[in-house]
Order: structure tokens, then C-alpha cells, then sequence
């Protein structure tokens, strides 16, 4: 700590006494615009734009093949069955088959449920044929955001009901989340619970697909090679994240679900839930590149001209068509891609015409050169059933992805309870685990670039601007405030961003010292204006997290004030449970610049977010990936230790 004399201690002492209260000056001073209210969007923008990868260069169709393979493997290695999801993918479930219902002229459909993994049942029916001779094709119908009917949905079951008169066994499983899954306990933004525990949350959503074509093909009719998957919207993004991991299905056909990373950067209506948007999808694969690995199966890519919801055809398609084309060319298999631009009703839709684009799509690819087979719609308004006639039995006590997380969360940090550590073992653990922790929150060490924004002295208060420059990535606000000569210097941040900060930083002037306030990542003027939490997915999906470019912006000021600005090592006191995590993690990190921490109205545990049921679009950032796994509170703090560590309200 820089040392003060005695006498201009004194001149700073009669300097307040002499001062007037100045809350009301300090307001419009801490909440006057540094960066303005585009630029954090448009940096997060790039930031995440960049970063996604570009399809390879293509050779020939046995390197493609290669490579489909290669991120077939990692996408579901490295990113799906991370954690307890490793014993999932291989624990044996069961499936149940229920009572049969009388379905309409030429099929009848079954009920049946399914464990997606050991205890969490998803409700399906299947719409069996009459009559069926020999192996007959299979199609598996997904559905998207129809939280209230679900499965029930009209649209869906009209494609079913079309598929059975057809002669195609379709199944038609309910959605996590959906219908008779709609529960806080499946609201997608929930599953990122089970990331904080670092066991992926996209894992369970896999499975009950996984799981569902593994059902369908055990049935003894069911022809290996002609398998099919469809879907709107949620079911889209299903149709293609399982078609493209899973090789087994052997036409796709995803209506209005998906666009590539880089679209939904610049197309805000994109930008999809968790389960769209997993952490670290997009260190290894975009969808252009999944969209590419249907190649040379048979895929149809629907999309709607005037959809008023999201993945619209002048923006979604081309991107995907000029990843996909050059492969499926590569296999000369160029009529298995198609695509629609649907026009009536050209809304978000999976209506008739979609639906026969998708029939004579199947007829060719399943049928070709049958005569009988007609692509034009049968009316089946009339056989649409309630969805109460379509309620399949659950268990009572059948999981979700908050039980799930509470389960996985019982035993964790992996470390237990800490027990007191000698003088001598404590550095060793910290040092160890320091590295640990910016592994997990996936630290960067910026260098700060300081540009002055303005300064301002008013009754002896001075008040200065800046906008630190992180790196070539960030611009973080910053308000410097003084009275008289200070006698240290405290970085602040809260929850609701420097603005609210009026009665900590007058009662820190008021104890005579230097505070520089700041808004990081996500908070206060670095607040994203639009989708935020959005962003905070997208960010985690190329492989950051929330949480560690909050700390690194924070570790990072505190250098710039301590080495650069040679104020000697700084108090860094966070307001707000949010704003304590990230300012405990950067002290944790940061031993030198951070001289001490305090801890304003903090989080008490990250278990508080399980317990709570909370989801991904309130707090974004304590939704780091494997932070419970390896710390909770009570460890972060440890780290900062024998630096003092003060918890108030």
C-alpha cells in the first residue's frame, strides 16, 4: 500500500470535514455513458462472429468421410456425454409399451414410454400400419416449442397419421420440456444446471433422440436403411443435431430450426435456447459443418419465406447450402440435398405444403419408382385427437433436469469439505488450484490499453473516465474517483452496474479512498442491449465462459491500477451475489494486484442456484461450466487467502 505523510493525511482529513455531502453530484457522474450503448453488442458480436469455425478445405469424399467421423466422435465425446453423461450414454433403460388406441382408417396407435437415462421417461406413440409386409420404413417425428400440446400437436400428428397410411411406422415422442414434460423443473434453461455441474445439459436432450431411434429399429419391421427424422422448429434443431451425429438415420428433414453460428451472431431472432447453443459446440463443429455431415444421406432443408419467428430462408438457408452442396457433390449424390422455401403460408410452419415437399422427398428416397406412392396430402383433420387421448402414464417421480442436478450436485465440489491446511501446504493447494480454476472459468490475461474519456473536479471531488481496451477483444468502462490525496485504492463492481453504486462509493470517498468503478462483461454499461443472455450462450459455445472474461476484465484492471498506475495492489469489493463470484474468482486468480477482498450481499453457495431452480437467462455467468464440479464459495475464498477476505451486507 502506497504510504501517505502525516500532514497531508491531515489536509485530507479537514478536506472531507470541509466537504459537502455529494450523493446527489455523484449520481449523474458515475452513470454519464464511457462507451455508449452499441458497443458492447457490437464487440460481443465479433468476438463470437470470429471464432466459429469455417468449414475445411475439401479433397475428396473419403477425406470428408474422415473428417465426418473425426467430429462425429469429438462433438459427442467432448461436448455431449462430458460428466455423469459418460454413464448414461452406456446404462442400460427400459422401455414400457402400453395400451393400444384405435387410430383411423389403416393404423392404430400404441402408447409407449421410454427412459432417455435411467429414471427420466418420455411419453411417445406410435403410429403402426395396418397390414405391413416385409421391412417397412421408420420415421421418427419431432416436435419444437409446442409447450401446451406437445405431442399433440395438429400438424404433427397429421404428418404421422399421412406416413402410417403410407406404410411408414412413425413415432411421435414428446419433447423435454413440452407437453406432458412441461414443468420448471424441463424449462430449457434449467439444463444448464447440470453444466455448472460438469455433466452436460445437452446429454439428456440427445438421449431421448438417441434412444427413440433405438426403439424404433428393435421393432422386427423396421428396414435399417430407410429411417427418417423430421421436425419444426425445436424439432429442426433436433432433426439435425441427430441426424448428423447419429448415421443410422438416413433422411432429414428439419423445418425452420437451425442457421450456422455466425448467422445468429448478426440475426438476432436466431439466437437459440441452451440446448441449441451447448457449451463448446462451436470449438468443433457449426452447424454449416453438421448440416455437411448428412452427406450423402438423403436431406431436405425447409425453411420459410416470411417467418415471423426465427431462421428465415434469406438469411438461415444459403450458408448451409454452400457448406453442404460442394460435399454432397463430392459424393455425386447432389439430388439427395434439396431444399424449400415455403411461401403459403411462408410463417413458421410445418402446414401442407411443407408437409408434401417432405412426402415426395420420403417417396423418392424410400420409394422410388413406385407409381402408387402420391405425394399430395390425405385429409386427416378428422382423426386429430385430443390431448388428453394421447396422455401416455409417467412415474410419478420421473426426473428432470433439476433433480438431475440436485442429485449430481450431493457430492460435489469433488474436493469436499476443506479441512484446515498447514502454513506450509497452503501454497502448494493454492498454486494447484489456482490453475485449476482458470482452467475451468477459462481465464485470459489481458493487457490493458487506458483511454482517457474525460475528467471533471467538483468540491474537491475528481472524477475521470476511461475505457480500457482489453487485449483486441474488450472496451470496458471505467469512472475514477478521488478526493483530496487518497490513502488506497478500491475497484468496485456490483450486480446493477456502477450507476447503482452511489452510496458505496461516497461511503468509500468518505474513508479516504481512490475508487475505480467498473462495469465488465454483461453488467452495467457492458450490458449487452440486446438478447443478452443470449450472447452469454454464444459466448460459452465458442469456448469462453461468462465468468471468466468478467474475472480476467477485473484481474486485469486491478494490474493496470497496481503495476501500471503504480497505486500498489488494490481492495477490490464487489455488491451483489453475481458480482461476488466473478470478483472472488479474479482474486483468487490475481495475487499480486488484488491485495484484499470484500464481499457486499455475496452468494452464500453455487449450490443457491440449483436449490432455486434458477435458469441460465437470469445469472448466465454462475452457470460455468464444472464450477461446482471442482469449487463452491467456500474454496474460492480459500484461494485468496492470507489475503484478508471480508463478507457484510
Amino acid at each position: 500500500m502506497k504510504r501517505i505523510p502525516f500532514f497531508a493525511a491531515l489536509a485530507f482529513v479537514a478536506s472531507l470535514l470541509a466537504a459537502p455531502a455529494q450523493t446527489n453530484i455523484l449520481a449523474p457522474l458515475l452513470a454519464r455513458d464511457i462507451i455508449g450503448p452499441n458497443l458492447a453488442l457490437a464487440e460481443v458480436q465479433a468476438y463470437t462472429e470470429n471464432r466459429v469455425p469455417l468449414m475445411p478445405a475439401l479433397t475428396s469424399a473419403a477425406a470428408w468421410e474422415k473428417e465426418a467421423a473425426r467430429l462425429r466422435r469429438e462433438v459427442l465425446d467432448d461436448i455431449v456425454f462430458r460428466g455423469e453423461a459418460k454413464q448414461w450414454r452406456s446404462a442400460p433403460t427400459k422401455v414400457e409399451w402400453l395400451d393400444t388406441i384405435p387410430g383411423g382408417p389403416g393404423y392404430a396407435i400404441r402408447k409407449v414410454r421410454y427412459e432417455a437415462l435411467p429414471g427420466l421417461w418420455i411419453p411417445a406413440l406410435l403410429y403402426l400400419p395396418e397390414k405391413l409386409t416385409g421391412k417397412v420404413p421408420v420415421h421418427l417425428a419431432v416436435n419444437g416449442h409446442d409447450t401446451a400440446l406437445g405431442k399433440a400437436a395438429t400438424y404433427k400428428q397429421i404428418r404421422c397419421i399421412n406416413l402410417a397410411k403410407r406404410g411408414v411406422i412413425s413415432l411421435n415422442p414428446e419433447w423435454l420440456g413440452m407437453g406432458q414434460l412441461r414443468a420448471p423443473g424441463f424449462a430449457h434453461y434449467a439444463m444448464n444446471q447440470l453444466d455448472l455441474c460438469g455433466t452436460s445439459g445437452i446429454a439428456p436432450f440427445y438421449l431421448a433422440l438417441s434412444r427413440a431411434l433405438d426403439l424404433l429399429l428393435a421393432l422386427p419391421e423396421a428396414d435399417q436403411q430407410r429411417v427418417a427424422v423430421s421436425g419444426l422448429s425445436g424439432g429442426g434443431w433436433q432433426t439435425i443435431f441427430i441426424s448428423s451425429l447419429d448415421p443410422r438415420v438416413t433422411l432429414a428433414n428439419p423445418v425452420a430450426g437451425y442457421s450456422s453460428f455466425r448467422t445468429r451472431a448478426r440475426n438476432f431472432a436466431d439466437l437459440g435456447d441452451s440446448e441449441q447453443t451447448p457449451s463448446d459446440l462451436a470449438t468443433v463443429a457449426d452447424y454449416t459443418h453438421l448440416t455437411a455431415m448428412l452427406a450423402p444421406r438423403g436431406a431436405l432443408l425447409t425453411y420459410n419465406a416470411k417467418d415471423q419467428c426465427c431462421f428465415a430462408t434469406g438469411h438461415a438457408l444459403q450458408p448451409l447450402l454452400d457448406a453442404a452442396q460442394p460435399v454432397f457433390k463430392l459424393f455425386k449424390a447432389d439430388a439427395k440435398l434439396r431444399w424449400h422455401n415455403n411461401h403459403v403460408p411462408g410463417t413458421h410452419n410445418f402446414e401442407q405444403e411443407n408437409r408434401e415437399v417432405f412426402y415426395r422427398m420420403l417417396g423418392d428416397t424410400f420409394f422410388p419408382g413406385d407409381a402408387k406412392f402420391d405425394a399430395k396430402e390425405i385429409p386427416a383433420e378428422t382423426e386429430v385427437k385430443k390431448a388428453e387421448e394421447l396422455n401416455v402414464p409417467l412415474p410419478a417421480d420421473n426426473l428432470d433436469f433439476n433433480q438431475l442436478a440436485i442429485r449430481l450436485a450431493k457430492d460435489l465440489p469433488r474436493g469436499g469439505s476443506l479441512t484446515p491446511l498447514s502454513p506450509a501446504a497452503l501454497p502448494r493447494w493454492q498454486q494447484s488450484q489456482r490453475a485449476l480454476l482458470g482452467g475451468v472459468v477459462h481465464a485470459k490475461h489481458y493487457t490493458v490499453s487506458a483511454e482517457h474519456a474525460g475528467t471533471t473536479t467538483t468540491n474537491n471531488l475528481t472524477v475521470t473516465s476511461w475505457r480500457l481496451r482489453m487485449g483486441d477483444a474488450w472496451t470496458v468502462p471505467a469512472v475514477e474517483l478521488t478526493r483530496g490525496v487518497p490513502l488506497e485504492t478500491v475497484l468496485l463492481v456490483g450486480d446493477a452496474g456502477r450507476k447503482a453504486l452511489v452510496a458505496d462509493v461516497d461511503k468509500l470517498l468518505g474513508e479516504g479512498k481512490r475508487v475505480v468503478a467498473v462495469d465488465p462483461f454483461y453488467f452495467g454499461e457492458s450490458r449487452i442491449a440486446q438478447k443478452d443472455f443470449l450472447f452469454a450462450l454464444l459466448v460459452a459455445v465458442v469456448g469462453d465462459r461468462p465468468l471468466g472474461l468478467q474475472a480476467s476484465q477485473v484481474t486485469a484492471t486491478a494490474r493496470w491500477l497496481a503495476t501500471e498506475r503504480k497505486l500498489g495492489p488494490v481492495k477490490l469489493v464487489s455488491v451483489g451475489p453475481r458480482a461476488s463470484v466473478f470478483a472472488t474468482v479474479a482474486a483468487a486468480l490475481e495475487e499480486k494486484s488484488i491485495g484484499g477482498l470484500e464481499l457486499r450481499q455475496p452468494l452464500g453457495s453455487l449450490r443457491e442456484v440449483i436449490e432455486q431452480n434458477a435458469g441460465v437467462e437470469r445469472q448466465p455467468e454462475l452457470f460455468c461450466f464444472g464450477l461446482l464440479e471442482q469449487f463452491d464459495v467456500l474454496q474460492l475464498r480459500t484461494l485468496v487467502a492470507p489475503r484478508p477476505v471480508e463478507v457484510g451486507n
